[in-house]
């Protein structure tokens, strides 16, 4: 059974959801182009006998998570999950102590195993996450976000989450859109709490994933996690994973890096009205200022692309009066108290 939402995030998604309705959609957003294409886009596509109407059926919107809906600096969440693994399971593998990236893991050189590349972050997923079922891995990243916290701020990772986010989520949701997540993370990771969080069902969230096998544990049937990568939901896959998985071509696509711009090319070049954004990371103070030469969540290309074509770009320090949802009644940015 998945846990309930935090009391924190009850209170951040009844007020997003309620601002759906009220006469400001989106009050955490500053008035200004993004927020304004945003209002015009929904505008344009809901009202019944204008041409650019879209039929709800056909009202799909896809986010990326990393960096749009939630915060991946210093590291993605699912690094930490997956490092926290690392350093429970090795006093099951001694090997580890002198083999990459485990090593360095092990010896508190994250940056030294992260800069090894993907391919050993993928290594670590592997040695921590195969062989184990899906319901054991549900059940494990729901405890783990019951007491982690990210190493800046020491909030709860489910609240390190955008609260303009919430509110535009809620005000699509409110205005017959269908809202899917397509992240480059692993689907079973990201379903495990992004239902209680962002309020997107299991079904419309997927990413990267590892095949699985049908076998009998304990003589009930239960899909097994294999070490072999089915499916990498990144880049150039991205409009893939999403034709495979929704089956329509959305008409709204929310990214922040590099390697949503095929995701969001897919998504704006093609006929009738249509909404892709880059969420910009600026704000060094509220939060992280990132994008050309990032390790994480890289944005150059993409920036270039979307100002060429006249995509909207959301400039976090400019377009967000607030970034996280509030901590207490004192305010809502832990990071700068």
């Amino acid at each position: 059974m998945a846990r309930r939402p935090s009391g924190l995030l009850v209170v951040a998604l009844a007020l997003a959801a309620a601002c759906a309705g009220a006469a400001d959609p989106l009050p955490s957003w500053s008035e200004g182009k993004a927020k304004q294409s945003i209002v015009d886009f929904v505008a344009q596509v809901t009202k019944e006998g204008s041409p650019g109407f879209v039929a709800p059926a056909e009202r799909v919107v896809v986010f990326d998570s990393d960096g749009v809906l939630r915060c991946e600096q210093p590291m993605p969440v699912q690094t930490a999950f997956t490092l926290d693994r690392v350093r429970a399971l090795a006093p099951q593998h001694p090997e580890w102590r002198d083999q990459e990236p485990f090593a360095s893991v092990l010896r508190g050189d994250v940056q030294g195993a992260l800069a090894r590349g993907s391919g050993a972050v993928l290594e670590l997923v592997m040695a921590t996450q195969t062989g184990m079922t899906t319901d054991e891995l549900d059940a494990m990243v729901k405890d783990w976000f019951a007491t982690a916290r990210h190493p800046v701020t020491g909030r709860p990772y489910t609240e390190m989450v955008y609260q303009p986010m919430l509110e535009l989520l809620a005000y699509l949701r409110a205005s017959g859109f269908k809202t899917f997540i397509a992240s480059g993370g692993g689907t079973e990771f990201l379903r495990a709490w992004t239902e209680s969080v962002f309020g997107i069902p299991p079904e419309r969230v997927f990413g990267s994933r590892e095949k699985t096998s049908l076998q009998l544990r304990d003589g009930r049937p239960q899909l097994v996690i294999l070490p072999v990568v089915d499916f990498s939901d990144d880049k150039e896959n991205k409009p893939i994973g999403i034709h495979n998985h929704v089956g329509r071509r959305p008409i709204a696509a929310f990214g922040n890096s590099d390697g949503d711009l095929p995701m969001l090319a897919w998504t704006c070049e093609a006929p009738g009205p249509r909404l892709c954004a880059f969420v910009h990371h600026t704000d060094a103070a509220r939060e992280w200022a990132y994008d050309r030469e990032s390790k994480i969540g890289r944005l150059d290309k993409g920036l270039d692309e979307a100002r060429s074509k006249g995509w909207t770009v959301v400039d976090m320090k400019n377009d967000w009066k607030v970034i996280y949802p509030p901590a207490d009644r004192a305010g809502n940015d832990a990071r700068t108290r």
